[in-house]
């Protein structure tokens, strides 16, 4: 099951955290893979290194052109994953007009961007898998991530309004949300002993995940075995967003 032997995949912000555990492991199950970031092209290479046979292919997803740059380095994919995205902790109104742009343009406008530049391939082949990262913060109020939560909500709408119009192609939507995973962004803030308790206590199962928690669910929509879900919104967040 799962087998993704002869695909390619392009998994943007996926030189750490929850984006590399899902390069990873579609890597394990056959799929060749772009390790895609924006810091760096030593940063790309150097995850790409950690996974057998990925590709580094930097580019910064808020210009137009390196989006067109990324299409050109990688040709038509099957799998796009679009996990790259720009968090600030702001009040709401002390958000500057710059960070609004950036959060905005990174968490949404690239993903519009990226799915019109690689849809048409998946659509041309009859066969495709697209799935948006978001988070439980588009749900959830959260009082320093309000226009972070925004911009998630604005992404996953866009997977579930594209979903219809791709599944007759053979190409399908999704987006999961993660809640609590301890992830470079967050390891900080998780390493006090007293937050981490106030976190765990708000998850029914107990404690904060692992982007290993979050890997296998993407696989499961990048698979053939995924074929009959699309326009899904699949959250894994331990049960946070029961409570």
């Amino acid at each position: 099951m799962f087998d993704l032997s002869g695909k390619t995949a392009l998994v943007t912000g996926s030189t750490q955290g929850i984006g590399f555990a899902i390069a990873e492991l579609l890597a394990k199950q056959g799929a060749k893979v772009f390790v895609s970031g924006a810091a760096s092209d030593e940063k790309c290479r150097a995850a790409a290194d950690r996974i057998e046979g990925a590709v580094a292919v930097r580019a910064d997803l808020l210009k137009a052109e390196e989006i067109d740059a990324l299409y050109r380095a990688t040709g038509n994919v099957d799998i796009l994953v679009l996990n790259a995205s720009v968090q600030y902790k702001r009040a709401w109104n002390e958000y500057t007009e710059e960070e609004y742009d950036i959060q905005m343009n990174c968490n949404v406008k690239s993903s519009y961007r990226l799915i019109r530049t690689y849809a048409p391939g998946m659509q041309a082949k009859g066969w495709g898998r697209i799935v948006t990262v978001g988070s439980v913060n588009q749900y959830n109020q959260h009082p320093e991530l309000s226009l972070y939560g925004v911009s998630k909500a604005a992404q996953a709408k866009m997977a579930k309004n594209f979903a219809p119009l791709l599944a007759p192609f053979g190409v399908t939507v999704n987006n999961v949300a993660p809640g609590a995973i301890n992830t470079p962004r967050n390891s900080e803030a998780l390493s006090d002993p007293a937050f981490l308790q106030a976190v765990e206590s708000k998850i029914p199962c107990g404690y904060v995940g692992l982007p290993e928690d979050i890997a296998p669910a993407v696989l499961m929509l990048c698979s053939e075995e995924g074929r009959y879900i699309t326009g899904a919104d699949l959250v894994i967040d331990g049960g946070m967003s029961l409570k």
